[in-house]
């Protein structure tokens, strides 16, 4: 799975989640560039992801996250 594939379906998922079809994800968004991304819909962003992609991330992995794009790559490195 390429990373526009991961992309795309990470953005369905954010759309979902929090509940707003305008969401429109880079790979350099941030949670500042979000406004409904906060520590709460964190959580349930990253289950949906497991779910969405049949994966486990650690706490590790998911600290380091900086932006869509690493957590794109985690998603990458786990679904190959």
């Amino acid at each position: 799975m390429e990373i526009n594939e991961i992309l795309e379906k990470v953005n369905g998922v954010f759309k979902d989640v929090l509940d707003n079809d305008n969401i429109k994800l880079t790979e350099e968004t941030t949670t500042n560039d979000v406004e409904e991304w906060d520590s709460l819909s964190h959580i349930q962003l990253i289950v949906a992801l497991e779910r969405a992609f049949k994966i486990r991330f650690n706490a590790a992995e998911i600290r380091n996250w900086k932006n869509i794009g690493e957590m794109c790559e985690a998603i990458k490195s786990k679904v190959n």
